[in-house]
């Protein structure tokens, strides 16, 4: 084009990028908002990813602390053969430890339910066991004058009121507390408990009498090799497989010490990656209003560019060009403050962490960070940008003059649609579960298609109202539908951000209500493990007798696991998402003559009660379907070190949400005959009291100290606090989007501004008082905000309950009180940011503006 001349040697040779930083040397004035919203959205998402991978790379470094071995064979129920550990000894030094739950009693009878882990003279093989007198290990679990010594964890001291040198008794054997236990170097490796850690010497939890046939217990046996390497970890693993295939242990290695925790941290790191997506998203909205802003205070400058020869394409290049540095510059601040989310958290909290931190730069999120963050420019950039192609040279002589062309040109569409394929594709292909990244991907095409609806719906109903008497009200409805009015802009700012926020509160309302009212409601009062086989019947009298208006239900229970199934071993097996973890470790396991309660039949027959045949098995409908199986397929099960394989009768649909005893798998009665086992039964009362609950504790302690009382309540206020911290912390995740959302409401009433000057100028002009502008408009933004909020109502409403009812399978029930929060909040954001900006407008100058119309 002419104007654009032949640049001199040393100068920047690309020419749009000449003239787009020639045009920004004014600073950044009308894009703050454009850069707020890019580096805000890259922030979350490349500040998540740097945090997982620095809580990854602290797992694999600590793996083997973590593990407390280089390799670690895990076994329920039962001790590792003679040859078992042999083969182990043969190849490393050995650390034997023990956990089960069992109840601890103080001298005036209290008692409180315990996680007991009992450890042989070797622990910790790697780490440091923190300890409060600090002490070795050796004299702190030492037998003196008939006492063992313990560890307690300080939860249980205050829970029952000790102090160390107290003295308790487990089972059979008495302890004196010696000790606090603080951090425990293999923790994390473990399971989540329901109650304080008791730590004991392997001789001790044998003096207790709790290891009965069958009695829930796990033994681990640790390895520590002479060549601590993966290479080395992973062959003895191998080895143990082939050698010993049938022994039925679950081994980790230092490369996956806590897999658990590993799955968790990617699934939560996925979660909060897609709210910053989403963040990122709401900030698109800002972008493309800022780049309308842009392109129509420059219009004078485009119309020069065409007027001295510039093509329209040669404008929409120089104006992208802007674009794209203005969202590298947004992304740049993104990646800076994401960069150092890990290392602000460990120099803050390092040593408050429970998990191992590495903090350290990870190119690899960030570089994600940087591909969402020119992406959603992009995307939401294109559209407003192609509008510079058709600004005419007469934007010379008037402002006021529009283009008559709305509608982008046709390649200018294939652009931008390219870009949102290629951003919808990246999030889809690099998701952890491309299910929930896919469903994202539709609720966000979906929400912004209602958003627009929205709008639409609210201009075309606003037109079609009668004409008002009342001239604020008048003015107010006119300016919702009118020719570049803000509603779309508003209602797509604000409209996401409140709907997630919707959302997230209901999600958190239905969980509350769930663990402290609707499942203790209708769950069992207790449930008791560890029942002898040979006491079982004994027991259940004896409960009835001490709460004989009461149910009780005991049914014998062993644990085994899933080691084939279909003829292909569990390892080969590929599940769905949500049926992995069947796989993944023991599962309970049971026999029975009847449907189990809380269990229907829905595909294929119960057996025979007086079934004598080969072992059949029915197994839960979800979970097969999530594995591949159907009825007639063989799964194989190792139970105590032995392969017992049997044929799915029948499938069923189990009520979970009862609490109820349910298991996975139900075996017919003959598949473990003379397998050793225990009872677990539960107990459901109405009306009980704490004293009562109390009493029937102690009253099974005295008779039964080998059985292991859980109160329901208590375990589900326990898993009630786990939950109300990860929804403490999806709110501050959440709360990204919100800021991102207000910053674009921000952007788009600023957007705006240059309009609205006008309006209030010639209205004023004609008579319009102050107060009377200010409240029509206050009317305008109030409905606004009221139509946006009530679309965020819905849309989180929905989206909730389909989490709620679908992913998470509880009962929902709508939270009136947040949903109001939110629309009160919408209100207040919307009136009271749009009143801010209508101020400024009214001190404008009439003389000024009056000369350029």
């Amino acid at each position: 084009m002419a104007v654009l001349s032949e640049p001199r040697p040393g100068r920047l040779s690309f020419l749009p990028l000449r003239y787009a930083l020639r045009e920004m040397r004014g600073g950044l004035r009308g894009f703050y908002v454009f850069v707020a919203c890019i580096a805000l959205g890259v922030m979350a998402i490349a500040g998540v990813g740097s945090v997982a991978a620095s809580l990854s790379a602290g797992l694999a470094s600590e793996g083997r602390t973590l593990l407390g071995g280089d390799v670690a064979f895990s076994l329920i129920q039962r001790e590792a053969k003679p040859e078992e550990v042999a083969f182990l000894r043969a190849r490393g030094t050995v650390s034997v430890a023990a956990t089960m739950r069992g109840m601890a009693r103080t001298t005036d009878g209290r008692l409180a339910l315990v996680e007991i882990k009992a450890v042989d003279d070797a622990y910790p093989m790697l780490g440091k066991l923190t300890l409060a007198p600090d002490m070795s290990p050796k004299d702190l679990l030492a037998e003196k004058d008939g006492v063992f010594g313990a560890a307690a964890d300080a939860a249980l001291l205050a829970r029952l009121d000790l102090n160390v040198g107290d003295r308790v008794s487990v089972g059979s054997a008495n302890f004196a507390i010696r000790s606090v236990v603080g951090a425990e170097p293999d923790k994390l490796a473990g399971n989540v408990g329901f109650g304080p850690r008791f730590l004991i010497s392997e001789q001790a939890l044998r003096a207790t009498q709790l290891l009965q046939p069958g009695s829930l217990v796990r033994w681990i046996y640790r390895v520590r090799l002479p060549d601590a390497s993966d290479k080395a970890a992973d062959a003895l693993a191998d080895a143990a497989r082939a050698t010993l295939p049938q022994a039925g242990w679950e081994i980790r290695t230092r490369g996956n010490a806590s897999p658990q925790l590993e799955r968790t941290i990617t699934r939560f790191t996925q979660f909060l990656t897609l709210v910053g997506l989403a963040a990122l998203l709401v900030g698109g909205v800002g972008v493309a209003n800022a780049v309308k802003s842009h392109i129509d205070r420059r219009r004078d400058v485009i119309a020069t560019f065409k007027a001295l020869g510039a093509t329209g394409r040669d404008v929409f290049s120089i104006y992208l060009t802007q674009v794209i540095v203005l969202a590298a510059i947004g992304s740049l601040i993104g990646l800076a403050l994401g960069a150092a989310l890990p290392f602000g958290i460990v120099g803050l909290f390092g040593k408050l962490l429970p998990l191992p931190v590495v903090a350290a730069l990870h190119p690899d999120e960030l570089a994600l960070g940087l591909l969402y963050g020119l992406l959603t420019a992009l995307a939401f950039g294109l559209w407003p940008l192609a509008q510079v192609h058709d600004v005419p040279v007469a934007a010379l002589f008037r402002e006021a003059v529009i283009s008559e062309r709305h509608r982008p040109r046709l390649r200018y569409l294939i652009w931008m649609g390219a870009v949102i394929v290629l951003l919808l594709a990246v999030v889809i292909v690099l998701a952890y579960d491309k299910r929930v990244a896919a469903a994202f991907v539709v609720c966000a095409i979906v929400v912004f298609g209602l958003l627009r609806g929205v709008a639409a719906g609210l201009m075309a109903l606003a037109r079609r109202l009668p004409r008002s008497n009342i001239t604020m009200l008048r003015l107010a409805i006119a300016n919702i539908h009118r020719p570049g009015a803000l509603t779309p802009s508003v209602v797509m700012s604000l409209g996401l951000g409140l709907a997630v926020l919707v959302t997230i509160t209901q999600i958190d309302g239905n969980l509350r209500r769930q663990f402290m009212a609707a499942l203790p409601a209708k769950a069992p009062s207790f449930f008791f493990i560890d029942i002898p086989a040979t006491e079982a019947d004994r027991f259940a009298a004896f409960l009835q007798q001490q709460a004989p208006q009461s149910s009780v239900e005991d049914v014998p229970m062993l644990r085994g696991r899933i080691v084939a199934a279909r003829g292909v071993k569990a390892e080969n097996l590929k599940p769905s998402t949500d049926a992995e973890w069947v796989l993944q470790s023991d599962r309970g396991l049971t026999y029975a003559k009847d449907v189990p309660r809380g269990s229907k039949v829905v595909e294929g027959q119960w057996w025979a009660p007086d079934y004598n045949g080969p072992p059949l098995v029915s197994f839960e409908k979800k979970l097969a379907d999530g594995l591949g199986l159907k009825i007639g397929d063989e799964v194989v099960v190792n139970v105590l070190g032995r392969d017992i394989s049997a044929t799915i009768s029948n499938l069923r649909s189990v009520d979970w949400q009862s609490l109820g005893i349910n298991f996975v798998l139900v075996f017919s009665p003959n598949a473990f005959a003379g397998a050793p086992h225990t009872h677990i039964a539960t107990l459901t009362e109405k009306g009980g009291t704490a004293a009562g609950d109390g009493a029937l504790i102690k009253a099974v302690a005295d008779a039964f100290p080998m059985v292991t009382s859980v109160r329901v309540r208590e375990a589900l206020e326990t898993v009630g606090k786990v939950v109300t911290n990860l929804v403490l912390a999806v709110r501050g995740a959440s709360a990204v989007t919100l800021i991102s959302a207000i910053l674009v409401l921000g952007g788009a009433l600023a957007a705006g501004h240059r309009h609205r000057v006008y309006d209030a100028v010639i209205l004023k002009t004609l008579g319009a008082t102050r107060a009377r502008l200010l409240g029509a408009y206050a009317l305008e933004y109030a409905m606004i905000g009221a139509a946006t909020a009530l679309f965020g109502v819905v849309a989180g409403s929905v989206a909730a309950w389909l989490i709620v009812t679908r992913l998470m399978t509880l009962s929902f029930i709508w939270q009136a009180g947040s949903a109001a929060v939110v629309v009160v909040a919408a209100l207040v954001v919307t009136v009271g940011l749009g009143l801010l900006g209508t101020l400024v407008a009214l001190n404008q100058k009439p003389a000024s503006v009056l000369r350029n119309l």
